[in-house]
């Protein structure tokens, strides 16, 4: 296994991106890579579509040098959240914000180029590396005792360990196409919070609720992006635990 970094190559530069893969003749790349600062995206529109459209395009073209799959992950803001319940992989997209498209449009690159691709579309990552929602939440409860959170954007929180599993899973047999992998139950980013307090034994913070226009940031986000594991489903995979269980056993690694 080969892990890379920006360091050692620049997914934007095609030349580089290819020519990494045909000396290294990967079985499999798994593209991770992305822009994702979601309201920097809407400042930022040249880098969000050459990282997350064109970058994605590179690799998909690298990857047919040597005939390799290719896994890319991809977002639940690929949907409007509109529908009023969940996601499936069979639902029509349609973006709100230019993360979202960018995203999309990287989907749209690797299904034209890449014969041998799965697309796994994920939401509301936890994990060991990098900064996600709890770890904010609890480093702002140690200076705060009350904290507003938003309580009308709808989603899956995903425990990136449990989405290592998956993916180790899917890649095992030919089922290429696009999956909804997340943790199963969803909640609200107010919900979310009340619950990582309560686990970490912080429940006197004070959790008020606000409305998304309250934030007031600068990239739409959608109100109900649950997914729907469907095709994972289908391919008779075992369900993926809840998110609640999930983050009991994520906060006991990080107090």
């Amino acid at each position: 296994m080969i892990l890379v970094t920006i360091d050692i190559f620049d997914i934007t530069n095609i030349d580089a991106t290819i020519n990494f893969i045909k000396i290294n003749k990967p079985d499999l790349v798994i593209h991770a890579a992305a822009y994702t600062d979601v309201d920097g995206c809407e400042s930022n529109i040249d880098q969000a579509y050459r990282v997350n459209a064109l970058g994605a395009r590179n690799i998909a073209v690298g990857c047919n040098y040597t005939d390799a799959a290719m896994v890319y992950i991809s977002t639940d803001y690929v949907f409007d959240g509109q529908k009023g319940n969940s996601y499936t992989e069979f639902d029509a997209t349609n973006p709100l914000s230019v993360y979202g498209k960018s995203k999309l449009e990287g989907e749209n690159f690797v299904k034209r180029i890449c014969d041998r691709h799965y697309i796994v579309r994920t939401s509301w990552l936890f994990g060991k590396n990098g900064r996600n929602f709890i770890t904010t939440m609890l480093k702002l409860a140690e200076t705060r005792d009350e904290i507003s959170v938003v309580d009308d954007q709808v989603g899956s929180p995903t425990y990136t360990l449990d989405l290592a599993k998956a993916i180790s899973q899917l890649i095992a047999k030919p089922t290429y196409g696009t999956f909804h992998i997340t943790n199963s139950d969803y909640c609200s980013w107010y919900q979310f919070a009340k619950e990582i307090f309560e686990i970490a034994g912080k429940s006197k913070i004070r959790v008020n609720r606000i409305s998304t226009e309250e934030l007031n940031r600068p990239a739409p986000r959608p109100k109900y992006s649950v997914l729907n594991n469907y095709c994972w489903h289908l391919q008779g995979y075992d369900k993926i635990r809840s998110y609640k269980e999930a983050l009991r056993e994520y906060i006991s690694t990080i107090i």
